[in-house]
């Protein structure tokens, strides 16, 4: 409720008009049954045509006044609830934006996805109840059961007789609910990892002929989601039919007594057609009412996981006062930096140590696993160091500020992700404000502007999610010339040509070379040849620095180097 009400602060005006409008629903709800009372009683059995005009003209206002309040009710509970869900889709988005890779490994992604859609879904529907219903019931249940003992107090026991079992049956319905729903959460959860699998790696699936086993997987996921859910919704049908019948049950008794009490003159016929409808109010909205908390566990439940988003505290954040520029020095500095992920004991990195200046090529190459693109990773913050420091222009990389420290750099990533939309939208991501010269210019760079040129709409041709339709050396070479575009201060590519042949890569490395003499130059590789110019050669094994130095020194003083330039490369290549 915590998070409801904090939301709620921020639409006073409408949630002010709501009470308005239950106030005058409540009015005609209530008043109507009286007027009709006075009319039975007074106007139609002493056939009085001028009161029953008068008071026809008195139920045809308080009806409009009904109306009114009834759209007004349902306008101000739709607009508070789907405002009140935006805002909190939009609060968990940004506080994913927020979030480094700990936060995304610690919730998971497809959890994320279902807390920011279901979840919030679920919460808009308590809300417009909450809004409809849990206002205007505590005022129906007053009033109503004021207008029941008023009529008549010994008919007015049999309300009595009913009201604790109605709030006994809810209350138990309400203590069941709870675990089921907590469990077609986690559900819908697990159903949202394997679509997300299955789209994402649909190939590999096809390819190792797995369909028939993911298929299966999704169809238990999903029955056990459909179960818990039948089991919810099966419990959540109980109240309604069960109220009608106790409702009934009631009435037969109200006409059982009122029958003899008419006999005697004690009660009237209007007072007991006022009665009735009164009785309806008052059991109708203690229902109602109770059917509110039946709904609150599963709400609870969406509201904690939501919350729990919320209230995370990234471990990737600002410092208190954040540096903007170093020193202008232009270097780039590890310093002993050892680094373990959050679940892990062992480190991943230990003692790295190296340093490099503006217009140098260092290069990072070694076996599956041995640290490379974690290495590159810590640079930008993706995570911190355990220990040790990382210097760019003199200054800790944890002491910048995060937006100035990441516009120094452009990261070209192992794995291209491209965004739907235009080419020249997706070039933009490294600038916003780019010309159309410099997006040409970036693309020429890259060695992308041939087959862009080639495309029906040019630059404005549409790239699908994720770039499908494009090949894995297209998405490189946007990717690259989505980096290039900024004209960073670090470059980072991680093993980022590994998809171009030959003379592709050799273009673009030769068009590279005057863009990025001012800079300094990260590449992660798998390829000798492609890094034997480099000005440091970092050779990594198991997360340490086996050898560091220019391509010929390693070859000489540094046998892992050694033996992968063998494994790649020929003697006369070699020897050169």
């Amino acid at each position: 409720m915590k998070l409801i009400l904090q939301h709620l602060k921020k639409y006073k005006i409408y949630v002010l008009l709501n009470i308005l409008a239950v106030l005058a629903f409540a009015v005609a709800e209530i008043g109507i049954p009286t007027i009709v009372s006075k009319l039975i009683d007074r106007g139609i059995i002493l056939n009085d045509r001028y009161y029953i005009y008068k008071l026809g003209f008195i139920i045809f206002i308080v009806a409009i006044i009904g109306g009114i309040g009834n759209i007004l009710l349902a306008y101000c509970s739709s607009k508070v609830s789907t405002s009140i869900t935006r805002d909190i889709r939009n609060d968990i988005f940004r506080k994913a934006q927020e979030f480094s890779h700990t936060e995304y490994n610690k919730f998971g992604v497809s959890s994320m996805i279902t807390r920011t859609t279901n979840d919030a879904f679920i919460l808009m529907q308590f809300i417009n109840v909450l809004l409809r219903t849990a206002l205007l019931t505590p005022v129906m249940i007053i009033v109503s059961v004021f207008m029941v003992i008023r009529t008549n107090i010994t008919l007015s026991m049999v309300i009595g007789a009913f009201i604790p079992i109605i709030c006994l049956g809810v209350f138990i319905i309400a203590k069941l609910s709870e675990p089921i729903s907590a469990r077609q959460q986690k559900g819908m959860d697990n159903i949202n990892k394997i679509i997300r699998e299955n789209l994402t790696g649909v190939r590999v699936i096809r390819s190792f002929r797995k369909d028939k086993y993911e298929a299966k997987r999704f169809s238990e996921a999903n029955e056990d989601y459909s179960y818990n859910s039948k089991k919810l919704f099966k419990l959540m049908a109980v109240p309604q039919p069960a109220f009608f019948f106790l409702l009934n049950v009631g009435l037969v008794i109200v006409f059982i007594l009122s029958s003899k009490m008419i006999d005697k003159g004690v009660l009237q016929v209007g007072n007991l057609v006022a009665f009735q409808e009164y009785m309806f109010h008052a059991m109708f909205s203690i229902m109602l009412f109770c059917l509110v908390f039946v709904m609150y566990p599963r709400a609870s439940i969406s509201a904690k996981r939501i919350e729990e988003i919320l209230i995370e505290e990234p471990v990737i954040r600002n410092p208190a006062n954040p540096v903007i520029q170093g020193d202008g020095s232009g270097t780039l500095e590890f310093d002993k930096v050892t680094f373990k992920y959050p679940d892990s004991e062992a480190p991943v990195l230990q003692n790295i140590s190296f340093k490099a200046k503006k217009g140098d090529i260092v290069a990072f190459i070694g076996s599956t696993g041995s640290g490379k693109s974690t290495l590159i990773n810590l640079i930008p913050r993706a995570y911190d160091v355990s220990s040790g420091s990382i210097k760019i222009d003199g200054v800790d990389v944890r002491n910048y500020d995060l937006k100035a420290l990441r516009d120094k750099i452009g990261l070209i990533p192992q794995k291209s992700m491209l965004f739907s939309g235009s080419i020249s939208d997706n070039i933009r991501y490294g600038k916003h404000d780019a010309s159309k010269s410099e997006i040409e210019e970036s693309t020429k760079i890259a060695q992308a502007y041939d087959f862009i040129v080639d495309k029906p709409d040019q630059f404005e041709d549409r790239v699908e999610e994720g770039g499908s339709n494009l090949s894995g050396g297209q998405k490189q070479r946007l990717s690259i010339s989505r980096a290039v575009i900024r004209r960073p201060e670090i470059y980072i590519f991680d093993d980022s040509f590994s998809a171009l042949d030959f003379k592709t890569d050799a273009n673009l490395r030769k068009r590279l070379k005057a863009e990025i003499k001012e800079a300094i130059t990260l590449i992660v590789a798998q390829r000798v040849s492609s890094i034997m110019d480099a000005n440091q050669i970092v050779v990594l094994n198991e997360g340490e620095i086996v050898g560091i130095g220019n391509h010929n020194e390693l070859l000489e003083n540094c046998p892992i180097y050694y033996e992968i330039a063998v494994s790649q490369m020929s003697k006369e290549e070699l020897a050169r």
